[in-house]
């Protein structure tokens, strides 16, 4: 993999790569094995559709708040704590598995423990990234970390998670366990990465105070604002486009259970495939162009869903948007790193988050909605149009992307 970028990134960001890759592959695991636990335990589909939400939940009700504290604390400390208490969670979760004393309310529980940890982790790790990366090779280290989440979680974890199930129900938590001890033993390995000392005023002991002070920094920010607003408006069309995503293979395309999932793989190829190019093409083409031409991709794709029969024409697409979503994320993350003080990173990327997660829940229940009163397709074309709409209203914002040369930051 490192042969594969040119840019000096240093030991310390490989040892933050090799810990998101084995957090991103006991994630996958987990993701699988949870709902399958679940419904070896109960045929109640509240109780298995549960398992996703309580990981889920933490991003809506703490997000804002993690943000905060990864501002006040040591980050890496905060990485290392944080994975060691998700290990014994999980490693409790595996106990009761393997006991045979395992209950709804306990996996839950765990699970939403789980997501509380990774609110903190996350948002603790994409400020540690900045830090330790020179700023020429970040758009190298952010390609490389989405790769770990496109290849390692969306991708390989999934039947490896369902494998491990089979071979025993405990297992894939106890792997999972392992995973973050792992993790907590590398980014404690990195050298050490301290938020700035605050200064002892009133306000920064406000915790509300502080994430005030972030969401209005972000709101000041014309370009982040806008690709802020842009990305909650654009995850409440696709969430709503995909919460029905298997009802339109099967009715729309004709597809089987088998030529589902394989039509699901096409997001994992376009994820790989922007890892590959994404340097490259901002090197060559630069922010704005690319996030400009994103935002056709995403209006593309559910016009193109929308319109066809052909599942190689619904693939195709698919795989384009894949390509879209990494150099999306990987210009966007490159931009919040150059862009936001280092004392206020973790407030502004957790208001990222909370749009990101909210707007993806919004639009899951959307989708249904529409697709009762109107059908299938109309969710798409609502999409489409909708996107549209967004491209025009951000077109001439985003004007001012570059990662050309460091800029000051706009407010106005």
């Amino acid at each position: 993999m490192r042969a594969l970028f040119a840019a000096p990134l240093g030991a310390d960001f490989w040892k933050l790569w090799t810990s998101s890759a084995v957090t991103n592959l006991g994630d996958g695991i987990t993701m699988v094995a949870g709902p399958l636990l679940v419904a070896s335990i109960t045929h109640n589909p509240a109780a298995v559709a549960s398992a996703v939400f309580a990981q889920q939940l933490p991003w809506l009700l703490f997000a804002l708040t993690s943000g905060a504290w990864a501002d006040r604390v040591d980050r890496r400390r905060l990485v290392v704590a944080v994975n060691l208490l998700r290990a014994a969670a999980l490693a409790a979760l595996s106990a009761a598995v393997a006991f045979d004393v395992v209950t709804v309310p306990l996996v839950l529980a765990v699970f939403f423990l789980l997501g509380t940890g990774e609110t903190l982790a996350d948002t603790a790790s994409a400020a540690v990234v900045r830090l330790v990366v020179p700023a020429a090779a970040r758009p190298e280290a952010n390609s490389l970390m989405y790769a770990n989440f496109n290849v390692l979680n969306q991708f390989a974890a999934k039947p490896v998670g369902g494998w491990l199930f089979v071979v025993a129900a405990a297992v894939p938590f106890a792997v999972n366990a392992v995973t973050f001890v792992v993790s907590a033993a590398l980014v404690l390995t990195v050298r050490a990465v301290s938020s700035p000392a605050p200064a002892p005023t009133p306000a920064r002991r406000d915790l509300r105070g502080e994430i005030r002070a972030g969401v209005r920094w972000l709101w000041r920010h014309r370009l982040l604002r806008t690709l802020a607003v842009t990305m909650a408006v654009g995850n409440v069309v696709f969430c709503a486009a995909f919460a029905i995503f298997v009802l339109y293979a099967e009715q729309r395309l004709g597809l089987t259970e088998v030529g589902y999932g394989v039509l699901l793989v096409a997001f994992a190829v376009g994820g790989l495939l922007g890892t590959l190019v994404a340097p490259a093409l901002i090197g060559r083409l630069d922010a704005a162009p690319l996030l400009r031409a994103g935002l056709l991709i995403e209006m593309a794709l559910h016009a193109t869903l929308a319109a066809t029969r052909s599942p190689f024409a619904a693939a195709a697409m698919i795989v384009i948007f894949g390509i879209h979503t990494t150099v999306w994320g990987v210009v966007v993350t490159t931009i919040r790193q150059r862009d936001v003080p280092d004392a206020m990173y973790g407030r502004v990327t957790s208001v990222y988050s909370f749009l990101d997660l909210g707007g993806a829940a919004l639009g899951s229940l959307l989708g249904g909605a529409v697709a009762v009163v109107y059908g299938l397709t109309a969710t798409y074309w609502t999409a489409a149009v909708a996107m549209a709409l967004v491209a025009l209203v951000a077109w001439r914002p985003l004007r001012l992307a570059t990662l050309r040369t460091p800029e000051p930051a706009s407010t106005t």
